[in-house]
């Protein structure tokens, strides 16, 4: 893929005017971090649109009692690697986030705690365990020198189940598989 182009089943999407390469690694953590490493604090629902490629966030952050509403677009790319293709978020107000959130979808909410240089994401619901940080990269170069900290168990860059929009329809059993597989048993509740 190419900075002026992205592939998602054979179909061209050009970047355009409002599109922009999204750069990320992700990471799968044993827990969540030390509370006196996070910078900020944010509470997130991504609702998935049913039959789209879309997602329509609520993030509240409870620290200054603000919150932000976003339409976001995201179109896979068809390679490997850092750059996971092209994303294109527009901001709502309340008003248009309540006529969006009327819509079918998938939901899934999770805590996302800054903890420089990564966003760790703490999942709830049927994704109680799953811990997940992800850096994100302006350039290819960057991403390729980035030195994951050691809090860090297994880079999952690569691997698709790891993803929101797939994430967003597993069952707890089939998480914890995934999970076992990178040598994660997470405590979950009885």
């Amino acid at each position: 893929m190419t900075e002026r182009a992205g592939v998602v089943q054979g179909e061209v999407v050009s970047q355009g005017k409002y599109a922009r390469v999204e750069r990320e690694r992700r990471f799968l953590l044993a827990g969540p971090p030390a509370p006196s490493s996070v910078t900020v604090t944010r509470m997130i629902t991504d609702r998935y649109l049913v039959g789209t490629r879309l997602r329509l966030r609520r993030a509240e952050r409870p620290d200054i009692g603000g919150c932000e509403l976003k339409l976001t677009q995201k179109v896979p790319a068809d390679r490997p690697g850092a750059v996971q293709g092209l994303i294109t978020n527009t901001y709502l107000s309340e008003a248009e986030y309540d006529v969006l959130a009327s819509l079918p979808a998938a939901v899934l909410s999770k805590t996302r705690f800054s903890v420089p240089p990564l966003g760790v994401d703490v999942f709830d619901g049927p994704l109680e365990g799953l811990v997940l940080g992800e850096a994100e990269f302006t350039s290819d170069e960057e991403a390729l020198a980035f030195v994951p900290p050691p809090e860090c168990v297994a880079e999952v860059t690569d691997d698709v189940r790891f993803t929101g929009g797939r994430l967003v329809g597993v069952a707890q059993r089939e998480l914890l598989a995934w999970l076992a597989e990178y040598g994660i048993r997470p405590e979950t509740p009885q």
